[in-house]
């Protein structure tokens, strides 16, 4: 298991400039850093969360020893970075955790997740497609060990080390009863990208996000970071064979790659020059 150290440093390396970025272009998601399956293997959302929720709902202790043992870097990201609720390690966190959501209205959030996915059929079959497509944009890439979690409205997608985590109760429908309270006030267009047609494409761009960040070496101007997402999101729409992201600067790097048909997907993704666009 990684140690919370390495997390950490790798959410410092990253975060601010990954996080700015993205909130341009998506303002319902939010970005936190965190093997990878066989070249061959179809892509396929592991159930962690349904065995959250048993432990959850019930308070199982066989189902918190699977969280432990079965899902160790998947468990302490959600305690520590997620729900940021104390330390993985701490004795008392089991505790912590299960009265973290006793809230009614958590409770609720929880049993009406498992309700929406209790079949991810689609979702596994899509995660699939899209990755072998992408593959073919970007030849050696591998799609990341992907599950399924529930936080309490915190992160959508969480990325690194090899694992993407979707924090499905992000993504419940634009007119979920939860998110229309005024104290989360999400937004009208927060809200329709708060759906489960937003999944995977979610997670292909915070994947290839973490693959391609921005430069480091310089602080880049509101455009460059605006294009430096309109990169992402083009590549995302080229893999998912569809308009996913539409914008102003998604139409420029899409311009731009077709005045230039020579330039390869890895090459587009690791420029650094965005006065060409």
């Amino acid at each position: 298991m990684a140690s919370g150290n390495t997390y950490i440093s790798l959410t410092k390396a990253l975060a601010i400039a990954l996080l700015t970025l993205w909130l341009t272009a998506c303002t319902s998601c939010d970005w936190h850093l965190l093997n990878v399956a066989d070249d061959n293997a179809a892509v396929a959302i592991e159930r962690y969360d349904r065995i959250e929720s048993l432990y959850l709902t019930t308070g199982d202790f066989s189902a918190l020893q699977q969280m432990n043992t079965s899902y160790p870097q998947q468990t302490r990201a959600l305690i520590e970075d997620v729900l940021r609720i104390g330390q993985v390690n701490d004795p008392e966190i089991n505790t912590k955790f299960l009265t973290f959501f006793q809230d009614s209205a958590l409770q609720r959030l929880v049993s009406d997740v498992e309700l929406e996915y209790a079949d991810m059929t689609d979702l596994n079959e899509e995660l699939t497609k899209t990755f072998e497509r992408l593959s073919k944009l970007l030849p050696g890439i591998k799609p990341p060990t992907i599950y399924a979690q529930i936080g309490s409205l915190d992160q959508s997608i969480i990325v690194g080390d090899g694992m993407l985590g979707i924090s499905l109760d992000k993504y419940m429908g634009r007119d979920f009863w939860l998110y229309l309270r005024p104290e989360y006030g999400y937004t009208m267009q927060q809200r329709q990208q708060m759906t489960r047609a937003n999944i995977v494409p979610d997670c292909v761009a915070f994947y290839l996000m973490s693959l391609y960040p921005p430069p480091i070496h310089r602080e880049l101007s509101q455009s460059e970071r605006d294009l430096h997402v309109g990169k992402i999101q083009w590549v995302v729409n080229q893999a998912m064979k569809r308009q996913v992201f539409r914008s102003i600067f998604v139409n420029h790097v899409d311009l731009y790659m077709k005045r230039n048909n020579k330039t390869t997907v890895q090459l587009l993704l690791s420029m650094t020059d965005y006065s060409v666009f």
